[in-house]
């Protein structure tokens, strides 16, 4: 199953506040189908109106609420990277990294990112 970042904490608040997937997706304007998709990743991003209403619904202020819009930032299901303009060798990275993704597990994904988290 496919969770995005945005996802998993969206729905791990809900649960701490126990909170129904209806009653939050009635509460933010959204159907109970969208709500799911959205934690489960078979959605895009949420728009930025959404994640408001999101965080005004359950009373998310400051730095959860910047946590919240940075992790649905970084929750698009389908991300394209584009290239041009860069060295042969990024493009070649950029597709043994989408061809290969799959087949990752969280260690490797966790050594990767803090490789380049390191790097900013």
């Amino acid at each position: 199953m496919t969770v995005t970042p945005f996802g998993a904490r969206l729905r791990q608040i809900r649960d701490e506040r126990g909170m129904s997937l209806t009653d939050m997706a009635r509460a933010v304007g959204v159907s109970p189908a969208y709500l799911s998709a959205l934690e489960h990743g078979r959605r895009g991003r949420p728009s930025w109106w959404l994640i408001q209403r999101i965080t005004q619904h359950l009373n998310i202020i400051w730095d959860e609420a910047d946590e919240l819009e940075r992790l649905a930032d970084l929750s698009h299901p389908r991300v394209v990277i584009d290239t041009s303009g860069l060295d042969a060798a990024a493009t070649a990275f950029a597709n043994l990294l989408a061809e290969r993704i799959g087949t990752l597990d969280a260690d490797t994904i966790a050594a990767l990112r803090r490789l380049l988290d390191d790097k900013r």
